[in-house]
């Protein structure tokens, strides 16, 4: 099935670097605290994303990864920050020497390639991957600073970095590799090819975020180290989990994972046991909640489900492994949602929508933001939606009003979502997939229409999740939206849509047709000043589920308890009918 995507930018070397610059500065200002350490931590990754635009452009220009050119150069400077970033952490965030401006200033961003392509790193954006965790467990690995250090592009520019921080090494080489997602191989000059193979006495460390379906990234790596004579137990991984490669891994990628030694510290052993108390998330949270009054609740993978009110039988389907973690904060002021938005920039932008979503009503109270976690009210006395106990017109009334702030308020520049040829060929690969040629070939003949489509298309920052599960009924009857901040940038192929997009998912999750459909269009149309084209929207209804059949197909896969993987196959046994249904219906015209 045809889900994941990555979510990419064009961006200009000079913003860039002035970005940097400006972040290093306002960093310099802030006094000790968590608050100087979160902002070190946007510069580190600000400029990983910088060293991996570069790295990139020069491998996309001599077809090889080498050494000498300006990502080496700039990674100097990545090392350096992550040695502050590192300091800073071992010292309570008292300490930790943050450059000048001027240190980025100095190279020229004129000589760089340009526009970059910088692809965001999920594992930041989205999984709770803390680059700290890095360096925690390089410093406890027994390596020391002549180790080689290999980061994996693209996350793994940062998070080598930090390994190399945490052995108190210099030098970072990072790698891109390349070919089918499964089967992955490096190409190398041959100079940067003899600096990674130095011989049976070597020590090699790994960095990345994986091992993910295939493990063919830090199988790459491996093979080339092997084949270079560096032995298995000389080659140090540091992943991001201590889990195995996943189901598309080779027999041969699994036996190299499993021969060399891995070093692993993830965000449970680095905030939630931390040994310092300022390390603790409970130490985070207070200067905006106040001081705990009970344990920090985990309510990640599905856990907020034991607070609906609710039998595990009725209970709405979940992927653990794609929620973000999360938990529930009690204090005098109440109780808590603190869900991990990202770190650095991408969670400040996150924090600004929630904000403005808060303010505009249509979501809970924002408390504020910490080092990547973002905290806003849990409304204990909310029931989930249950639209049988609510009057459609009513419902879609709110929805619409919902879906038309978010077309007026979160507008999205080009190039951040799927194209609707994209969208036309995730469409028919999954339903090939899950329904067959017959119905499938139904798909071709929208294919024509798609230009047409097209010009009609204005992209926003679309909610993408409008499940009845993520809708919430207060006790005065008013209904509010939850995780509404990041869907539109998740780790999928769907990104930004126009706003057909949102409304399709309404028809789809809220059974918003006949009357209810007409009213959600019309208050659209009201609110935006623009009518959701009626031939797109009806397009965007077979492609949102054919995706959603898609990714429900994936985590059932993925899911080894029965009663969760019963959920999620009746979900998906849903969403196909729903584009059975869709295409058996006479297209639109």
């Amino acid at each position: 099935m045809l889900v994941y995507g990555d979510v990419r930018r064009q961006a200009d070397p000079r913003e860039e670097v002035a970005r940097i610059a400006e972040g290093c500065e306002a960093a310099r200002r802030l006094g000790p605290g968590l608050s100087r350490h979160a902002a070190l931590v946007e510069v580190l990754i600000a400029t990983g994303e910088l060293v991996q635009g570069v790295a990139d452009a020069e491998f996309q220009r001599t077809g090889r990864d080498a050494r000498g050119g300006d990502a080496d150069r700039l990674a100097g400077l990545l090392v350096r920050l992550a040695g502050a970033v590192w300091a800073s952490w071992q010292s309570g965030f008292a300490h930790g020497e943050i450059p000048a401006g001027t240190a980025i200033e100095g190279f020229s961003a004129d000589r760089m390639p340009g526009p970059l392509e910088i692809r965001l790193p999920e594992g930041f954006a989205f999984y709770a991957v803390y680059p700290e965790a890095y360096a925690l467990a390089a410093a406890a690995s027994g390596l020391d600073a002549g180790a080689t250090v290999i980061g994996i592009r693209s996350i793994g520019t940062t998070l080598g970095a930090m390994v190399a921080a945490g052995l108190g090494a210099a030098d970072l080489v990072t790698v891109r590799p390349t070919g089918h997602p499964f089967h992955r191989e490096l190409r190398l000059s041959e100079t940067l090819r003899g600096a990674l193979a130095p011989g049976p006495a070597a020590r090699v460390a790994v960095a990345d975020e994986g091992p993910g379906l295939s493990g063919s990234s830090f199988g790459a790596a491996l093979g080339l180290l092997r084949d270079h004579g560096v032995p298995a137990d000389r080659i140090a991984l540091f992943p991001s989990h201590a889990g195995e490669p996943g189901s598309e891994a080779t027999d041969e990628t699994r036996r190299r994972y499993r021969s060399s030694p891995r070093h692993i510290r993830t965000f449970d052993d680095l905030v939630l046991r931390a040994e310092r108390p300022e390390h603790r998330l409970e130490a985070w949270l207070s200067p905006l909640v106040g001081p705990l009054t009970a344990p920090l609740e985990d309510v990640s993978g599905g856990g907020w489900r034991t607070h609906q009110g609710k039998d595990p039988s009725a209970w709405p389907p979940a992927h653990p492994m794609q929620e973000r973690r999360k938990f529930l904060a009690r204090s005098e002021s109440g109780t808590w949602l603190v869900k991990f938005a990202g770190l650095g920039a991408e969670g400040e932008r996150k924090v600004r929508r929630a904000r403005m979503l808060a303010v505009a009503g249509f979501t809970p109270e924002v408390a504020g933001f910490r080092h990547g976690f973002l905290v806003q009210r849990w409304v204990e006395d909310a029931m989930p939606l249950d639209r049988g106990r609510v009057d459609p017109l009513r419902l879609a009334e709110r929805v619409g009003r919902y879906l038309g702030y978010r077309a007026r308020a979160f507008g999205c520049g080009p190039g951040r979502g799927a194209s609707l040829e994209a969208l036309w060929e995730m469409a028919r690969h999954n339903a090939a997939e899950a329904l067959g040629a017959d119905l499938t070939r139904r798909l071709d003949g929208w294919r024509a229409a798609l230009p047409g489509l097209a010009s009609s298309v204005r992209p926003v920052e679309t909610d993408n999740r409008l499940h009845a599960w993520e809708w919430l009924v207060l006790p005065d009857g008013r209904i509010v939206k939850t995780d509404a901040v990041d869907h539109h940038a998740g780790h999928d192929l769907v990104g930004c849509q126009d706003i057909a997009w949102d409304v399709a998912g309404a028809a789809v999750e809220l059974a918003m047709d006949g009357a209810a459909g007409r009213r959600l269009r019309d208050v659209v149309a009201q609110e935006t000043g623009r009518p959701p084209d009626p031939q797109l929207t009806a397009w965007l209804e077979i492609c949102y589920s054919a995706f959603q059949l898609g990714a429900t197909t994936m985590a059932g896969q993925a899911t080894g308890e029965h009663e969760e993987s019963a959920r999620i196959r009746r979900q998906a046994d849903r969403y196909r009918d729903h584009l059975v249904a869709r295409l058996r219906a006479p297209p639109r015209t």
